[in-house]
């Protein structure tokens, strides 16, 4: 069959989103275009009908010749065409999702879509052809993409499958094996080309190519841990105990509430029963029902630190994912519910933006890219697949340092940490896997195989990054693709929800040493054969090697029995997540791999190209000799620190507040979403101007109750270059002062994830990991706390021309723990109870104020000599104690840890959040102001109500924990006075609106290169003047509509017929169906799951339905524009039209349409049609939903008001300004035309606008997320069945769900106003019963 590449193109208008390229100064004119190369599978053309699809599909529905079969782009001699394209060794994620679209609409001989950018340059002098290299260069990212030198034509690759090989031990010896570590860089040391050698000298044969990459992964540092497990010597004594040991230990004096440990994809803690929303049958389209059950609560996190450093957002997303996956292979499969992330670069350098103690003269190398880079781009690649998966990213950390340490060293973070984390729950009945019997199915699910990531375990256990060749860099690049990961997860879910039985008896992830690595985890010991022709392929060139170890994502694998098989198969149909079943459990010990398909003719053992693997799985898993590391402390060159001496408070401000370790964290929280799922009870941001800085993430097990799990993080690596001991019980420290201020069961149930990031095998680092690690579990011992897992990365270090510069050795503690009460969370926002206020100040080193590894001294390019430490842990562990019980009895209106930037930080970020002013008046004679202020010792700030100071103070000094009255909360607004006074002298006065521009300062000049400058200017200036939103009611939410009598209603008089049914439709990469049902069910709807699938393939029909319901998420990832291929699999699928059809037209029936839901009305023409008038018409497109003019994703908490409209969902709400969530992409409304807008506001259609802080409606960013016309955030069909609106009412319905509300409200309404919105829709439809019954 002879294929063609089809190739549609799109030209895209000034002004373009993306920069200049760099050296485009001489550029007189410039223009683009987008080039869709669509692979053709065919041997006939595609028809008209075919073409007019693809043009829809690619094009703007507002302009039919928006696409063009031939190029608009006509250069002269003189001008410089350049197309960039992604490389072509797989199909991005992109293509996926779009031959997934094209697939729907029944295009089905298309496997391949690949957009490329065309660049045309116009010069006033045409470069030199060095710099139209350069030039070109600027366009794109090498390890990803690539020029195209001609239009594309082929998709094939010239690649001819590597044979596999028998690397000749027994012939050669261990010449051999070290010739083949470097041909397939195989990163084994002496002791591993010792032991390999003498293993297959000692069996007699030697090892294949394959086999020896597999062992090379499968027992690299970074899947084995050897270090942490070896055995090891410090100064010449041996210890007796392993690190790994040392920490199993902190469980001996912590409760032993681990139900998984050390042991499995994420550790789990004992949860509580709750009662759960669960489909009847996933496998097929049904109702919900409540399910009753015990969850538990789980977490786990690691880094993907080596792939950040070479492509921070491919890096990010597949750490993301990796991460993802780990918690949903947990036991026999469980719940993701959301995510923690953290980011450590080095020295910004941001253009135009000096930051005085970053040392513009260090040099950086080329196989990593910019630390500005990394801390763009990664957080860019973390959200963005968290956005797209649909797991919100709740709370984190992010840090900046590279110094010239007193003895002459660097220290940066060259190589950089991408931390992931992730909280989730699984049923007690899943907790356990089975071990594997003979004839269970080996099943893979996910994503197909592609030449992606090979050779990632062994490339991230270099030593030193850049010692191996570049080439292998880009092999270890790897793809992310969050729309198939959150089908897959959609097929575990659908699993472990399985009324009967969870068919899933074992899962593990996929991750470092791909099929590999994770078959053998699966199937140990019993052992198993693979078949090679079983696996899908993304690349019909891929190597037998690259099958069995690329690392390619989005793949899990399970054991499955036989009886099963047909269940999991509808499933993934229904899903539509490819799934393989590639081999069976034998029983023999062994791990065989052959290159073939089960049923071949039985292959030659003695042929490697046929059984390239055969090994006894005790010679690759089995209990191997410890590695031994002999380590030898260094002593650090440590000089006290000098500071100018007349350095005043508000002088070290300007510099502390800048830090980004202590700057506002706003560029990372407003691209992520934080509100999807419905479950987040705390995320990031606080306080009426929702100012990122909780100090612990909050979740709900349940929409049915209020118990659920808190995780908070601390992590002080700077303080570890001093001294790696207290180091480490800092981090402890403040993540128990983090996690303090939401409720816990009891603080000796708290679990810790430790993550280590250090560069453990070079000189010192070992010894000081080693000092850190005992130091860590010697102060859990005495607070009760007990680490259950964690992961670690030791090739923290890169090579910068001849210098190797090793990144701050890092400990970074994930404390997290049931909750009993999700609303008994204290946040850091003053909030001045009863206009008497009273600040509390709880140290837990009283008289202690050292100045070591702090904010201040970095911000003098100094590290100083003495590190603040955990000096007495009984005192943290009463301070916990009673901080708790004032969250139980309700006493605490606000709390903050002290942490970076010490007080005096603290105070102005609670100010900040708060927006109003403090006095403050501290005494610590024989302190100067700048110690007692900026030193970063652990402790408290805490708001109190003057009523109650006296009975909190008193808690505190009987349970032998200092605690000062230091001041009061004063005023309201951004002119509100901060006055701090140090032993009795006035050391700062300034409005807290000035103060906090100042910390807002660094995160706004990183938004300007992220976001359209212009907006992100914007909102920093609006937001020096802000007050906050004025919210108001115009209905009473306690008092639910009346409802007609049941006798008279149809629906419900009969006994046994169901309540009215509403269907939430959702499609591939929808999101928010859960929150949605849960929402729907609490008013009593009788509400069904029915995917697209189901009605494409007349499983389900929506004769039976009075409501639909589109809910948001990102439709096939919105490669096409937002809900496109959704809106393309009814246009061009003629049942399914029909039905929708019928539907829209049915007197007796509404429909709701939430973000992607709303884009999807709009372009079915369900509200704001161009054809209004014409009556019984099929409508017509008049609204497209848009990118947003920030140009990205926006997560916020805004102000609508609700309009007068002829919407039956919002009656009686009218007048009412609420807070709502918005988490979207493209939510600007665009009008076909100002007769479509007008026709929309003169017959009061546009039902929800965005309103300012005055409550008029607005388009100023970002109280208007999206810059939509008049402020409108939601439209309504004329009769008022149909809403369509891109806020989600559905994750706001809970108070809890609400991160902030004025105070009067969150004490005296017992419901969330949003409700109401879900009441009058069951109302409605009992008021109109359908003619039917």
């Amino acid at each position: 069959m002879k294929m063609v590449v089809l190739h549609f193109y799109r030209s895209l208008t000034p002004p373009f989103s993306a920069p200049h390229p760099n050296g485009g100064q001489n550029i007189r004119r410039e223009e683009r275009e987008l080039c869709y190369n669509v692979n053709w599978t065919s041997d006939v053309p595609p028809s008209s009908e075919e073409a007019d699809a693809l043009r829809w599909l690619f094009g703007c529905p507002f302009d039919a010749d928006s696409v063009s079969d031939s190029s608009y782009l006509h250069p002269e001699p003189s001008d410089l065409v350049v197309e960039i394209g992604p490389r072509m060794n797989f199909s991005t994620a992109a293509s996926t999702n779009a031959v997934s679209i094209c697939r729907s609409v029944g295009l089905k001989s298309i496997d391949r879509v690949e957009c490329s950018r065309r660049y045309l340059m116009k010069f006033g002098t045409r470069p030199e052809e060095k710099e139209l290299q350069k030039l070109t260069a600027s366009l794109y990212d090498r390890m990803t993409e690539c020029v195209y030198p001609e239009t594309v034509s082929s998709f094939a690759v010239p690649v001819r499958p590597e044979q596999v090989y028998e690397v000749d031990i027994l012939g050669q010896g261990r010449t051999a094996l070290e010739k083949a570590n470097a041909e397939l860089g195989l990163a084994f040391d002496m002791w591993d080309l010792d032991y390999y050698t003498a293993l297959f000298q000692r069996v007699g044969r030697n090892p294949s190519s394959v086999e020896c990459f597999d062992l090379a992964q499968s027992n690299s540092e970074h899947s084995r841990h050897w270090f942490f497990k070896g055995r090891l010597k410090v100064d010449g004594q041996e210890k007796e105990m392993s690190l790994f040991d040392i920490i199993m230990k902190t469980q001996d004096t912590s409760n032993p509430n681990n139900v998984i440990k050390f042991c499995d994809n994420s550790s789990a803690i004992q949860g509580s029963e709750v009662t759960c929303v669960n489909p009847t049958d996933p496998s097929c389209s049904g109702p919900y029902r409540l399910h009753r059950s015990t969850r538990h609560v789980i977490f786990t996190a690691e880094t993907h630190n080596f792939p950040t450093g070479v492509a921070p957002f491919s890096g990010a997303t597949t750490g993301t994912g990796g991460r993802i996956r780990d918690v949903q292979s947990t036991g026999r499969g469980a719940h993701v519910i959301a995510g923690t992330a953290g980011y450590c670069f080095g020295n910004l350098q941001i253009p135009g933006y000096s930051l005085p103690w970053e040392d513009a003269s260090f040099l950086y190398p080329m196989q990593f890219v910019s630390p500005l880079d990394v801390a763009i781009e990664a957080s860019n690649g973390a959200s963005d697949y968290g956005n797209k998966f649909g797991e919100p990213v709740l709370t984190g950390f992010a840090r900046s340092f590279g110094l010239c340490l007193p003895s002459g060293e660097r220290r940066e973070w060259v190589k950089p940490i991408m931390f992931s984390g992730g909280i989730g729950s699984m049923e007690d009945a899943h907790s356990r896997k089975e071990p594997p019997e003979p004839e269970m199915l080996v099943v893979k699910v996910g994503g197909p195989v592609y030449r992606i990531g090979v050779g990632g375990g062994a490339a991230s256990s270099i030593q030193v990054q850049g010692d191996n060749a570049s080439d292998l860099d880009f092999g270890a690049v790897q793809r992310g693709d969050a729309e198939m990961e959150q089908k897959m997860n959609r097929v575990v879910r659908a699993c472990v929800e399985r009324v009967s039985s969870n068919p899933i008896c074992s899962i593990h992830d996929q991750g470092a040493g791909g099929n590999g690595n994770v078959l053998k985890e699966l199937i140990e010991p019993q052992g198993a054969v693979i078949y090679t022709r079983n696996f899908q392929l993304g690349d019909p060139t891929l190597s037998v090697l690259e099958i069995w170890g690329a690392e390619y994502q989005e793949s899990n694998a399970l054991l499955l029995r036989p009886s099963d098989a047909d269940f999991l198969r509808s499933v993934c149909r229904r899903e539509r997540c490819p799934v393989d079943f590639v081999g069976d459990i034998t029983g023999d010990g062994k791990i065989v791999l052959v290159n073939g398909r089960e049923g071949d003719p039985a292959p030659d053992p003695s042929d490697r190209n046929s059984v390239p693997v055969d090994l006894q799985l005790d010679w690759v898993l089995g209990k191997m000799p410890r590695k031994e590391f002999d380590l030898r402390r260094a002593s650090p060159d440590l000089q006290a620190l000098v500071l100018p001496s007349e350095l005043t408070v508000r002088e070290a401000l300007e510099r502390v507040l800048r830090l980004p370790s202590v700057a506002s964290k706003r560029y990372l929280t407003n691209k992520v979403d934080r509100s999807v799922t419905g479950l987040v009870a705390q995320q990031q941001c606080v306080g009426p101007l929702h100012t990122p800085l909780a100090d612990v993430a909050v979740v709900s097990l349940s929409y049915l109750g209020i118990v659920g799990g808190a995780t908070a993080i601390g992590e002080q690596p700077i303080k570890c270059l001093l001294d790696p001991a207290a180091g480490a019980r800092l981090a402890v420290g403040e993540a128990l002062t983090n996690l303090v201020f939401a409720q816990v069961s009891d603080l000796k149930d708290v679990k810790c994830s430790g993550n280590w990031m250090w560069a453990a095998k070079l000189p010192g680092e070992g010894a000081a990991l080693y000092d850190a690690c005992v130091a860590m579990c010697d102060v859990m011992a005495e607070l009760g706390v007990a680490v259950d897992g964690g992961k670690d990365s030791l090739s923290m270090a890169a090579r910068v021309g001849a210098d190797t510069v090793k990144a701050p050795g890092s400990l970074v503690i994930s404390t997290y723990a049931v909750c009993p009460d999700i609303t008994a969370t204290v946040t850091p926002d003053l909030k001045n109870p009863k206009q008497k206020g009273v600040v509390l100040y709880v140290p837990l080193c009283p008289g202690r104020h050292r100045l070591g590894g702090s904010a201040l001294a970095q911000c003098y390019s100094q590290l100083g000599d003495q590190a603040p430490d955990l000096d007495v842990p009984q005192t943290l562990v009463s301070c916990f104690q009673v901080t708790q019980k004032l969250l139980r009895d309700r006493s605490l209106s606000a709390g903050h840890d002290v942490s970076d930037g010490g007080l005096i930080t603290c105070l102005l970020e609670m100010a900040f959040a708060g927006n109003c002013g403090l006095d403050v008046d501290i005494s610590s004679p024989g302190s100067s102001d700048l110690e007692i202020l900026f030193a970063e010792e652990l402790g408290l700030v805490l708001e109190v109500s003057e009523l109650v100071v006296e009975q909190v103070m008193g808690q505190y000094r009987e349970a032998g924990v200092q605690c000062m009255r230091i001041g009061c909360t004063k005023g309201q607004g951004p002119n509100s006075q901060v006055r701090v006074c140090v032993n009795g002298t006035e050391v700062l006065s300034e409005e807290v609106g000035v103060l906090r521009a100042l910390w807002e300062e660094t995160s706004f000049q990183l938004e300007r290169l992220q976001t359209n400058p212009t907006l992100a200017a914007q909102e920093e200036a609006e937001l020096r003047q802000r007050d906050g939103p004025k919210f108001h009611l115009s209905f009473d939410p306690s008092e639910k509509p009346p409802l007609p009598p049941l006798s008279a209603v149809p629906d419900v008089a009969v006994p046994g017929v169901a309540v009215p049914r509403v269907a939430v439709v959702r499609e591939e990469g929808s999101n928010g169906d859960r929150e949605m049902a849960a929402a729907l069910m609490m008013v009593g709807f009788e509400v069904w799951d029915v995917t697209m699938e189901d009605l494409l393939s007349g499983g389900s029909s929506l004769d039976a339905f009075r409501g639909l319901v589109f809910v948001g998420g990102f439709s096939y990832a919105d490669v096409l524009g937002s809900a496109k291929g959704w809106a393309a699999s009814v246009r061009y699928n003629a049942a399914t039209r029909e039905q929708f059809e019928a539907f829209r037209c049915r007197g007796d029936t509404f429909s709701l349409g939430v973000c992607n839901g709303c884009q999807l009305m709009a372009l079915l023409g369900w509200v704001g049609p161009d054809n209004p008038a014409e009556s019984g018409a099929t409508p017509t497109q008049g609204v497209l939903l848009t990118h947003n003019l920030s140009g990205r994703f926006e997560s916020r908490f805004v102000t609508v008001r609700i309009e007068s409209s002829p919407s039956i969902l919002l009656r009686g709400m009218e007048g009412s300004s609420l807070g709502v969530w918005v988490a979207h992409g493209e939510g600007l409304m665009r009008f076909r035309s100002q007769k479509v807008q007008d026709y929309i506001t003169s017959h009061n259609l546009a039902a929800i606008r965005y309103v300012d802080d005055l409550g008029n409606p607005t388009e100023k960013y970002p109280m208007n997320p999206n810059g939509s016309p008049l402020g409108i955030a939601g439209l309504c069909s004329a009769d008022g069945r149909h809403l369509a609106l891109m806020p989600h009412p559905e994750r706001c319905v809970l108070k809890w769900q609400w991160p902030w509300m004025p105070e009067d409200w969150r004490q005296s309404l017992d419901v969330s106003p949003w409700m109401r919105l879900f009441q009058n829709g069951y109302r409605w439809c009992l008021e109109n019963p359908s003619p039917s019954v």
